[in-house]
């Protein structure tokens, strides 16, 4: 096997991405991976498309997608006007976890928040996943602030 391969998603990757976030306990619940794929996927896929702040981006191991995350850049007046890189939606394949393949998609992505002049990159996770908040603490993020949520659902 080659080394995965970051890339952005294009509309194939669609369903293999959908799959990967509904591969776990909170996932199974939320997303729908059924064929055909729900259009609300793919309309969501060509606004992230569309949008030069928003990266959706998946690691391609032998033209399999084994990995995704998307990064979003967002402006803000505080601190300056800085800009911050948001993180989320970090999902590797049952089959890659433990390779290090998740710390090198955040790592890759940090570096793509440098080159857009990120003064800080955030993230969230939700507290039901401990291992999650254990790998990106590894990684160097603290859990500085509460993050709050109103679903419109």
């Amino acid at each position: 096997m080659s080394t995965p391969v970051f890339r952005r998603a294009t509309e194939a990757d669609v369903a293999p991405i959908v799959a990967l976030l509904a591969d776990d306990g909170l996932g199974q619940g939320r997303e729908n991976p059924g064929l055909p794929l729900d259009r609300r996927y793919l309309d969501a896929f060509a606004a992230l498309d569309a949008d030069p702040n928003q990266l959706l981006v998946v690691a391609d191991q032998d033209g399999t997608v084994v990995g995704t995350l998307q990064l979003t850049f967002v402006p803000g007046l505080s601190r300056l006007g800085m800009w911050r890189g948001q993180i989320e939606a970090v999902r590797v394949a049952a089959s890659e976890r433990g390779t290090g393949l998740g710390g090198a998609m955040v790592a890759w992505a940090i570096e793509r928040c440098r080159e857009r002049g990120c003064g800080l990159v955030q993230l969230t996770t939700d507290k039901s996943r401990a291992d999650a908040r254990r790998f990106y603490e590894r990684l160097g993020f603290v859990a500085s602030h509460e993050g709050m949520k109103l679903s419109l659902a």
